[in-house]
């Protein structure tokens, strides 16, 4: 029997590593971004959402955006006066902690500040989010819901039944209490009835100038907060 052209043994020696390549095209692109824009922000991102942030995104066309691995935006920066790529970049380079973006821009501080102290978009919230409020629903009839939506509900804690092909709810339910950390079932419910409780909000943490070298912090950090700094963690992209 002939042997097949599919059978073909490939050495594992001769592939190449990629990851290697986006990491260190996305370390030169920083650095390019340090050379031509005058300002450098570092922005934190509350409960982030990929279509909000989008909209950041589109507002701020005329700059550069970076969401990466904070991991190699830090050595892009330097993490120390030794290796930061210009003066006083490790300083900033030490806030990059969390859900966070670079913004290269020549737009001023009083300009990107004013813009994102007033951008705020209200989202639904997702497990491990505090509830913001009390949420009880009352008894009664449920007709937003079909009738096939029933044994949802039900298993996600609802005493509902079916009256006359109807959706009820057979006693008030208290979904949340303010200041509970929502579990998925809760998160799921206040989706399906149209509560939302978390806003997208992007704040500033620092910033460097280009002209000066100057740093400035307006962020402190808490010091319990979780370093998301694993290679998994953060997203390998960038948006003009």
């Amino acid at each position: 029997m002939p042997k097949s052209k599919r059978d073909k043994k490939v050495s594992l020696t001769k592939t190449t590593k990629k990851g290697l390549q986006v990491k260190q095209t996305l370390i030169e692109e920083l650095r390019k971004c340090v050379d031509t824009y005058k300002y450098l922000f570092v922005l934190s991102v509350q409960n982030m959402r990929n279509n909000k942030l989008k909209d950041v995104r589109n507002a701020w066309k005329h700059s550069r955006l970076f969401f990466g691995k904070n991991k190699v935006m830090s050595v892009a920066l330097g993490k120390d006066p030794c290796d930061e790529y210009k003066d006083n970049l490790h300083k900033l380079s030490k806030c990059l902690v969390g859900e966070v973006g670079i913004l290269f821009t020549n737009r001023t501080m009083k300009e990107v500040t004013k813009w994102f102290d007033e951008f705020k978009e209200t989202d639904f919230a997702r497990a491990g989010n505090k509830a913001t409020y009390d949420l009880v629903l009352d008894a009664g009839p449920l007709e937003q819901f079909t009738h096939s939506m029933e044994p949802q509900l039900r298993q996600l804690g609802l005493p509902t039944t079916l009256k006359k092909g109807v959706v009820t709810l057979l006693s008030d339910y208290q979904v949340c209490k303010e200041g509970d950390t929502l579990t998925p079932e809760q998160a799921r419910l206040l989706k399906l009835f149209g509560y939302q409780m978390a806003d997208f909000k992007v704040t500033i943490k620092s910033m460097w100038v280009a002209e000066t070298g100057e740093f400035k912090q307006f962020l402190v950090e808490d010091e319990k907060s979780e370093e998301k700094m694993e290679d998994d963690d953060d997203d390998d992209g960038e948006s003009e």
